[in-house]
């Protein structure tokens, strides 16, 4: 069944100030599982937005932090050059500290007396995906979907220091979460290199995980209003997270 929701902005306290988020929730009352969503380096974009709908849908609440609230408010750039280095900019100067104090912000409002989600998962793309990665190896989510998370191997940007995100992946292990991993065998953003050592080491921590890798996509396949949208990968990812939440994220009785 597809579940009617609502959907409003909010303001949520994160670290000592406050962070804008967008909130979208089943409409009939009742504690749903929680899923926050992790966007790319454009920002809190309409894309995004319908990807929140759609898992709210499913029946889940769901908080897409402003991880931009920093440098301003609703920030939403263009798929152009000028669009991609200031998200860039943007997305490389995050530290890991302001990240995890906002992705905090996001689940302890999910699991708040309010909204009482029973428990938790993420969902994250490209630069959001890496903040989905990092967030599971430091909280307790249940499932997490990451959709070709780039720099997981490098410490290029602020999340990546001091340390590379994928040395931390033994913290998936110890909260128990599964996780699910989707890259195209194109990905500029995640070469081969990077896939291998991102497997090996979620094998080796003794991760509950599936990668799944499709051949001949590109980055960013998952976004249906770029030309690098793939419709079969999109379509058969999304069955692969349906089934993650419904096993993980299950809706009480």
């Amino acid at each position: 069944m597809a579940f009617e929701i609502v959907k409003e902005n909010i303001t949520i306290p994160s670290g000592d100030g406050s962070m804008a988020a967008h909130l979208v929730r089943p409409q009939a009352p009742g504690n749903y599982p929680g899923v926050v969503v992790a966007f790319e380096i454009f920002g809190l974009t309409a894309h995004i937005r319908d990807v929140a709908e759609r898992i709210a849908r499913l029946g889940h609440t769901v908080i897409v932090p402003d991880f931009y609230h920093r440098a301003g408010t609703g920030i939403d750039f263009t798929d152009d050059p000028d669009g991609r280095r200031k998200g860039l900019e943007l997305s490389g100067r995050l530290t890991r500290e302001e990240a995890l104090e906002d992705i905090r912000a996001a689940v302890d409002q999910l699991r708040g007396a309010e909204l009482g989600a029973p428990s938790v998962g993420m969902v994250g793309f490209s630069f959001g995906g890496h903040l989905a990665y990092l967030a599971a190896t430091q909280f307790d989510l249940a499932a997490t979907a990451v959709f070709y998370a780039g720099w997981l191997a490098s410490s290029d940007i602020g999340l990546g220091r001091p340390e590379p995100t994928l040395e931390l992946t033994e913290g998936i292990a110890e909260h128990g979460g599964r996780l699910a991993f989707f890259v195209g065998d194109e990905d500029h953003a995640v070469p081969a290199a990077d896939r291998a050592a991102i497997g090996a080491r979620l094998a080796e921590a003794g991760v509950r995980h599936e990668i799944t890798v499709y051949p001949g996509i590109p980055h960013g396949f998952f976004c249906d209003v770029r030309d690098t949208y793939r419709k079969e990968a999109a379509d058969d990812a999304w069955i692969r997270v349906q089934e993650l939440f419904a096993a993980e994220l299950p809706r009480p009785a």
